[in-house]
């Protein structure tokens, strides 16, 4: 997953809204979005190379979403998963707080990462680069392939479309929109991470088209008030045209 857009806590209706894209290599297999034979309580995608997943939700209100840190000169191979991480907690009884507590032991085990946790009443972040983990206060948050909040410009787009998006709901075209987002930034506002400049003004753009990778899932989420969510997961194929849509709602059971 390499952007997640989240709104915590910030419209009086719709208490949690979320806007991601999964970008992925595409020989990389998947399935969309859906309740986990094995674990019922749990509604994500799932990645069928190693198990996990990137993003997800429960059915007694947890909220989960990963990206990796992008830095290609530290990569350690043989390390575990990372999306068994969001697996685990969507699977679990935690609350954030006791989370974010293992993620900091556990957390430099894996290669670079960073990880939003909800149990449903508060919501944190643990980034593995900076052995940082907290509760974040209501607002607007925006994370890709650095720390969260980071000035990217798909980072400062993404937070200040949301922003203006949350007062559209119900109506999401305005969170899909921006999702579909495929302009790259100008190189002058490009960062630097260690892959070439074709990459890095590929990998500018909210949505993404590369040769063999991109953005594989569109997921928006919002729950509301009384704890009724709606999740919608639109798949691409790899030349960006829609490949399938999810839709499901359904009632926390924490509500």
């Amino acid at each position: 997953m390499c952007l997640i857009l989240v709104a915590w806590q910030v419209h009086p209706a719709y208490p949690l809204v979320v806007a991601a894209n999964r970008d992925e290599f595409f020989r990389r297999p998947a399935l969309a979005a859906r309740w986990w034979a094995d674990q019922p309580g749990v509604f994500a995608g799932r990645d069928l190379e190693a198990g996990g997943t990137w993003l997800g939700l429960s059915r007694d209100g947890r909220f989960a979403g990963l990206t990796n840190y992008r830095d290609p000169h530290n990569i350690r191979p043989g390390t575990p998963s990372r999306g068994e991480l969001v697996a685990g907690f969507l699977a679990s009884d935690e609350s954030t707080e006791d989370a974010l507590k293992r993620l900091r032991v556990e957390g430099p085990r894996y290669n670079g990462f960073n990880l939003l946790v909800s149990d449903g009443s508060s919501l944190g972040i643990y980034e593995s680069q900076s052995s940082q983990a907290r509760l974040l206060t209501p607002g607007v948050y925006a994370l890709s392939n650095h720390l969260l909040d980071t000035a990217w410009p798909k980072v400062v787009k993404g937070k200040s479309r949301l922003a203006a998006a949350v007062n559209a709901l119900p109506d999401e075209t305005p969170l899909l929109d921006m999702l579909r987002d495929d302009r790259p930034a100008p190189d002058e506002q490009l960062p630097r991470t260690g892959v070439s400049l074709a990459w890095e003004r590929m990998l500018s753009s909210a949505f993404i088209r590369a040769p063999g990778y991109g953005t594989r899932c569109s997921t928006v989420i919002r729950r509301d008030c009384e704890g009724w969510t709606r999740v919608t997961e639109t798949t691409w194929d790899a030349v960006g045209l829609p490949a399938g849509q999810v839709t499901e709602s359904f009632r926390t059971t924490c509500a």
